[in-house]
């Protein structure tokens, strides 16, 4: 079962009940990290790629991987970053078990450098085959979302500004995207969320799911005019329905082309 713990943010004093998300292993066992309910949670104030993520072996197989540090977001506006056992609040990359490489930052591909050449946008139509990334950890999750992003020609795409209720939030120009390498089916609120955040920011929206998604949350995104992709361990985005089969068709819009009507 989910570990549950109280957490009191410090600005407000509002006392919340946290549980902890689970992510699947690549032996496929839910893998989750151990909270620690005798310290306090702190602000998240800055961001790096580096303090998002955690170190958290699987207790089935023993198999470490990568995972994102837990955030509580309190309705005073507040983002809290939930304390787990075994580790100091800025130690983000030690953890239970071996300490693997830190996950490739999507932003600079997957070696940390240019993408590969078969990962190149170009004009609809005439782009050279997407080259999968294995989908291993949530960083590979991640990885390969924005590899996929910028090979249909989203080429600013960077961290999103507002981290989303679950999951990784990425943004490119006209963009937002969301990917939740959660081992449970996106539901409705999960879309409409990402959906509401977009409208703020006058941009289309792409969901990305290891899980899949409801039957609920699949209509509701047809109806919003959401793309939805299911990421599979090889690491190619598969289209769930008319917008996400459309936007791996034509590809980003072209500068200056309207921006699709997301009203459904």
């Amino acid at each position: 079962m989910p570990e549950c713990v109280p957490m009191r943010c410090p600005v407000c004093r509002r006392v919340h009940v946290y549980t902890a998300p689970a992510y699947p292993c690549v032996c496929g066992a839910p893998v989750a990290p151990r909270l620690d309910p005798a310290t306090e949670p702190a602000v998240a104030e800055h961001r790096a790629w580096d303090d998002e993520w955690l170190t958290v072996a699987c207790a089935a197989c023993g198999r470490p991987g990568h995972w994102p540090h837990p955030e509580l977001g309190c309705p005073c506006g507040t983002v809290l970053r939930v304390p787990v056992a075994g580790q100091r609040p800025e130690d983000t990359a030690a953890g239970p078990g071996p300490v693997m490489a830190a996950p490739a930052d999507p932003l600079t591909g997957p070696a940390g450098g240019t993408p590969e050449p078969g990962d190149a946008p170009g004009p609809a139509g005439r782009r050279a085959p997407f080259r999968p990334h294995a989908v291993r950890t949530a960083g590979d999750a991640v990885t390969t979302a924005a590899l996929y992003l910028r090979w249909l020609g989203y080429a600013d795409i960077r961290r999103a500004d507002q981290r989303p209720p679950s999951g990784i939030g990425l943004a490119a120009r006209g963009l937002l995207a969301q990917v939740d390498p959660s081992v449970r089916p996106a539901a409705p609120r999960d879309v409409e969320c990402l959906w509401l955040t977009a409208m703020t920011e006058s941009a289309q929206c792409v969901y990305f799911s290891l899980a899949g998604y409801t039957d609920a949350a699949r209509s509701g995104a047809g109806a919003l005019g959401i793309a939805l992709f299911t990421l599979d361990p090889a690491g190619a985005p598969q289209p769930v329905n008319d917008a996400a089969g459309t936007l791996h068709a034509t590809g980003a819009p072209r500068p200056g082309s309207r921006a699709r009507d997301r009203r459904g």
